[in-house]
């Protein structure tokens, strides 16, 4: 295992490589609060979004005020045998197993959707830049920025029950948000984000398989958003998400496979690969790409980890850049790892073809990458981070920056600050929200008190309501019963069926809503 975050580095500053560039320094800032929103969008030489400076882009920090711990500390999973349970599921699909609550965190998977709104201020810059291809880097980054949270984050959120709902309502920052859970089979989870700058909406389908060594999380389904002031909207789909060592040894995670951005005004496309982690842990946590306009031409360049950070260059340096690379006989930042004995010259730097927009992959797409690769071709150690993907060249414009966590995280679930308050529920809240919203959740309530027992048999209790519920209404040959905020039609961005918001949740009549606690 490694012993510092420098056993996985990237191609270094001082090995020999003649690119006679100017140093760009990266802004480092203050220390502030992880729960405000800074840290979010910094620049070297080149202006994001109308701000010239990393201390304009740091300035006038608006902060999600909340609570800064839960109640009780995680619970150890330590006298539980995950292999007892697993070893029936292989290969099955396991949104359909009832699995214990020792697996959980005290989230559902509702409120994980609305971790997104953790970097919406690369909204608003986006929003306010005047140059097409700048916003498309912007809006990139915002859907990268939604795998950072899961970094050395191994708890399932719960999954949420027919009719289940979340709200977050802020009119101090200008945001609105409606989650809703529209299907149990497939479990579908619907949402609905909207300011005055963007409308952001979407479905959710994730899809988990066991392996043997690891689980595997498909969230099938597209996102979408709109940008107001410019008439642009943006769709995409998130990524695959593994979790390693389900069976022996400290479990760990890693995303993989390509993610394209499409702008469905000028049909630009940004195209990112996510590296699988590999031998060695080559690649782990890397991404790169390009930002393609209709004809294939690239325009920008894309490199980061998303773990960390992500940065777009000029195409002629960044290729001027792997050139330089090779030459030295050091590889690129992509492939290059000590551990590996590798030349860094054996491997295509993408897996992604940039002239069809197609990923590239050593089975068919159907194939899980992992399944693929084996589970034994990735390390059994728990990976670091590793050393900073910021290269330095010149006018690199850094578009993200992951918020550190809080330094007593691993305490509580590995939560983000965000995080932490999703499921805070205050008196004024209890008068306002919907019934059927998963903060009223009496087994996340009790994980979240440290009463893992309670937990586990409010779960059954909920479940086996749920159920008994659905045999009714088969006798009584209703249908199933209907989503009431949310409506299957017809996206109008990217023409494909989808749950859209009907707007009826904010007139608060909560008395259609169910029972379902």
């Amino acid at each position: 295992m490694a012993e510092s975050d420098d056993e996985f580095f990237d191609c270094p500053a001082d090995d020999g490589v003649a690119m006679h560039v100017t140093k760009v320094q990266s802004s480092n800032g203050s220390a502030k609060p992880a729960f405000q929103r800074n840290h979010i969008l910094a620049s070297t030489s080149s202006s994001i979004g109308g701000l010239s400076t990393a201390d304009d882009i740091t300035s006038n920090v608006d902060v999600w005020d909340g609570r800064s711990m839960l109640p009780c500390t995680s619970h150890s999973r330590s006298n539980f045998s995950v292999w007892s349970f697993l070893k029936q599921c292989i290969g099955k699909e396991l949104s359909k197993i009832t699995m214990p609550v020792i697996f959980n965190e005290p989230l559902s998977f509702l409120q994980r959707v609305v971790e997104y709104m953790e970097y919406e201020p690369l909204i608003e810059r986006a929003s306010r830049s005047d140059d097409p291809i700048e916003r498309h880097e912007l809006i990139t980054a915002f859907a990268v920025s939604a795998t950072a949270s899961n970094w050395d984050r191994i708890g399932k959120p719960f999954n949420p029950l027919l009719g289940e709902t979340y709200e977050l309502d802020r009119p101090d920052l200008g945001i609105r948000v409606v989650c809703e859970q529209v299907s149990h089979h497939p479990p579908v989870s619907a949402f609905h984000m909207e300011s005055d700058i963007f409308i952001f909406h979407g479905a959710v389908h994730p899809k988990l398989k066991f392996w043997g060594k690891s689980v595997e999380v498909t969230p099938k389904g597209v996102i979408t958003l709109y940008l107001k002031r410019h008439k642009e909207a943006y769709s995409w789909q998130n990524v695959n998400c593994c979790v390693h060592n389900i069976i022996v040894g400290k479990l760990w995670i890693e995303h993989y496979g390509a993610m394209e951005v499409t702008n469905h005004m000028t049909m630009n496309k940004a195209i990112l690969n996510f590296r699988p982690c590999g031998w060695f842990g080559r690649d782990l946590h890397k991404i790169e790409g390009f930002l393609l306009d209709n004809n294939k031409r690239k325009l920008r360049a894309f490199y980061g980890k998303w773990v960390e950070a992500l940065y777009s260059y000029d195409v002629d340096v960044w290729e001027e850049y792997l050139k330089a690379c090779a030459g030295a006989g050091v590889g690129n930042p992509i492939d290059s790892n000590p551990r590996s004995g590798s030349s860094g010259k054996e491997r295509p730097i993408s897996h992604v073809d940039y002239n069809t927009s197609r990923p590239v992959l050593s089975k068919t797409q159907s194939e899980p990458v992992m399944a693929a690769a084996d589970a034994d071709n990735v390390p059994d150690e728990v990976p670091v981070k590793g050393a900073s993907c910021d290269l330095n060249l010149p006018s690199q414009k850094r578009l993200w920056l992951v918020t550190h966590k809080p330094d007593d995280a691993n305490r509580y679930y590995s939560f983000t600050r965000f995080a932490l308050l999703l499921n805070e529920l205050s008196d004024e809240m209890k008068t306002k929200i919907a019934p059927t919203d998963c903060r009223f959740r009496p087994d996340m309530r009790k994980m979240e008190e440290g009463d893992i027992d309670a937990s586990g048999e409010e779960k059954t209790r909920i479940e086996e309501l749920q159920r008994a519920a659905r045999k009714d209404r088969k006798k009584q040959h209703k249908p199933e019963s209907e989503p009431l905020w949310f409506k299957l039609g017809t996206n109008p961005y990217t023409g494909k069926e989808d749950w859209l918001f009907t707007g009826e949740y904010w007139k608060r009549d909560w008395r259609r809503c169910p029972r379902i606690y």
